[in-house]
């Protein structure tokens, strides 16, 4: 995928073609990127099962064969100067679309699997284990809302001609696909988008194990990090957060609002989420005891006691 990525990106200097108002090889780029991190992740996953290897070795080159021929379907269209999502303009478009279904319904499947060998993985770290499992479960929320996006928009069962259509299906909501957006995501900037949670949802897996490992770096240097029930609490409450920042920017989207034009409901959700996730942190830090210095009796080296808290 990183090479994928690298090819895409040359694809990006060196052809100037736009589909749906985008750059023609920015969907490749996007995808092998997100596809590159997501397989890391998974690998660096898999690697704390402590039963069912084989079938989390199995689930896991699933996930890769059909990450692969979706890539594949995706640059296909590209060569062909064609839309690869919720084409039905052609015969071909329409098999080709359907196969990535099939496909990601493949992947969703396997990843479940590898959530279900997680929950049952007995992991010493209880905070690594929170973050993990809370991580992937979210994750498969929010791959989940792709299965929302093939299904025709009202617009389109307005118009009545689903069987004649060359496009079912779309990612923005209350406009049409390939108005106005925002630099780099894509996304529309005159209408709900649902690229927008599941870009969120997905990439719980990555942002919930990295804040356990920036609290894990932290602990050196910042003495309250270093006791395990402490990071516990804190990826409990950052895990919840997240969570409702998932359902937040999904119910945002549903209403067909941009991201960057929130109304007054979005914005009062959005304060008490913040305030939630504040009071939890806070509640999580002041309950925290603080470290007891290292204190050595006074007795022969070799029945001296260190006990620290």
């Amino acid at each position: 995928m990183a090479l994928w990525a690298l090819v895409s990106a040359v694809g990006l200097m060196a052809d100037d073609r736009l589909l749906v108002g985008a750059p023609i090889w920015a969907k490749p780029f996007k995808f092998a990127v997100s596809f590159a991190a997501y397989g890391l992740t998974l690998a660096w996953m898999l690697a704390h099962l402590t039963r069912g290897r084989r079938a989390g070795w199995w689930a896991g080159n699933v996930v890769v064969l059909t990450s692969l021929v979706e890539m594949a379907i995706i640059t296909l269209q590209v060569v062909r100067g064609k839309r690869s999502h919720f084409n039905s303009a052609t015969p071909l478009d329409t098999a080709l679309f359907s196969a990535m279904g099939a496909t990601i319904i493949v992947l969703w499947a396997a990843t479940l699997m590898i959530a279900v060998l997680l929950l049952r993985a007995r992991i010493a770290d209880r905070a690594a284990a929170w973050a993990i499992r809370g991580g992937v479960l979210i994750a498969l929320v929010g791959a989940g809302l792709g299965f929302r996006m093939t299904q025709p928009s009202a617009e389109q069962r307005a118009a009545g001609n689903l069987d004649t259509a060359d496009v079912i299906g779309a990612h923005s909501v209350g406009v049409p696909d390939g108005g106005p957006t925002m630099p780099l995501t894509g996304w529309s900037t005159t209408g709900g988008d649902l690229r927008m949670p599941h870009f969120v949802g997905m990439h719980a897996l990555q942002l919930i194990p990295l804040f356990l490992v920036a609290l894990v770096l932290l602990a050196p240097r910042i003495t309250r990090l270093r006791d395990a029930e402490l990071r516990l609490r804190l990826v409990r409450v950052v895990t919840a957060g997240y969570a409702g920042l998932v359902a937040l920017t999904t119910w945002q989207a549903l209403r067909g609002q941009p991201l960057i034009a929130p109304d007054a409901a979005t914005l009062t959700a959005t304060g008490v989420l913040l305030a939630a996730v504040a009071a939890g942190l806070w509640a999580a830090l002041r309950t925290a005891p603080d470290p007891v210095s290292v204190h050595v009796q006074a007795e022969p080296a070799s029945e001296s006691k260190e006990f620290t808290a």
